[in-house]
């Protein structure tokens, strides 16, 4: 049996959460995504739309890597503070280190429609290909930090010594753990 005093309790609640919704309205704020309306307008939605992310135009991500990297490339060779001598050699080491223009990806569509030896067949050469492309960035690089001097090379390693490396700002990346805590 609910006594009076745990009906006025949930009144209480029921009241505050009625007004704390009409408010939200009142002020613009846009309705609840979960709920029964919520899974009506879901379904309501047409089929084939996609639901909108945030950065998912592609063009304009891979536009807008491409200029971060311009820009730490420029202030990598700022730092350098690279002699005539050495343009030839950063020039190949910085095309080296661009990536491959426009590459086809296969659709997950017809990713699915292919036969497991073949979807083995294509992760295998697409491994080829990036394997490839690292071997030439690995071999443009020792060659460009050969002409470097010895106080470039300690400035080339302490401003590269991030590259390549993922999760590192605080949190590990995915697969990752956690140093143990002594």
């Amino acid at each position: 049996m609910i006594s009076s005093r745990q009906k006025k309790l949930m009144a209480g609640l029921v009241a505050s959460a009625a007004f704390a919704c009409s408010t939200g309205f009142a002020q613009g704020n846009p309705p609840s995504t979960t709920g029964p309306a919520a899974a009506a307008a879901a379904q309501a939605a047409p089929a084939d739309a996609k639901p909108s992310r945030p950065h998912a135009d592609r063009a304009q991500r891979i536009e807008r890597m491409q200029a971060r990297h311009a820009e730490r490339m420029a202030a990598l060779k700022q730092k350098l503070q690279l002699d005539p001598s050495q343009e030839g050699a950063w020039n190949s080491f910085t095309a080296a280190q661009q990536r491959p223009a426009g590459q086809a990806r296969m659709d997950r569509a017809e990713f699915a429609k292919l036969t497991t030896p073949q979807r083995l067949e294509h992760i295998q050469a697409r491994q080829a290909e990036r394997s490839a492309r690292f071997a030439q960035r690995a071999e443009a690089t020792r060659s460009f930090y050969a002409t470097l001097s010895p106080a470039q090379q300690k400035t080339f390693d302490a401003e590269t010594a991030h590259f390549g490396h993922r999760g590192e700002h605080g949190h590990p990346h995915h697969g990752q753990r956690e140093p143990a805590k002594s």
